[in-house]
């Protein structure tokens, strides 16, 4: 089961698996930032776990990464003892 408590570490894994995928592109922040009209700043703080973002812009960040959605999603969750 997954706790509430995990919510922070889901958008560091989230934002850990961006980046992945933004590096394996060979993007930069400002690269993608241009490709999706989101903020290079705003990027880096979703990288980082400190941002939490909406639908639209997971949508946007897919489309710039030429990737289905779900693959932002492909990391394993640390279950709860």
């Amino acid at each position: 089961m997954y706790s509430d408590t995990n919510k922070d570490c889901f958008k560091i894994l989230f934002g850990k698996n961006l980046k992945r995928l933004r590096k394996s592109k060979g993007l930069s922040y400002r690269k993608l930032a241009t490709r999706c009209n989101i903020d290079y700043s705003d990027i880096s703080k979703i990288e980082k776990g400190e941002r939490n973002i909406q639908l639209s812009t997971i949508l946007e960040l897919s489309k710039s990464l030429e990737i289905h959605p779900k693959e932002l999603f492909d990391f394993e969750l640390e279950k709860e003892q």
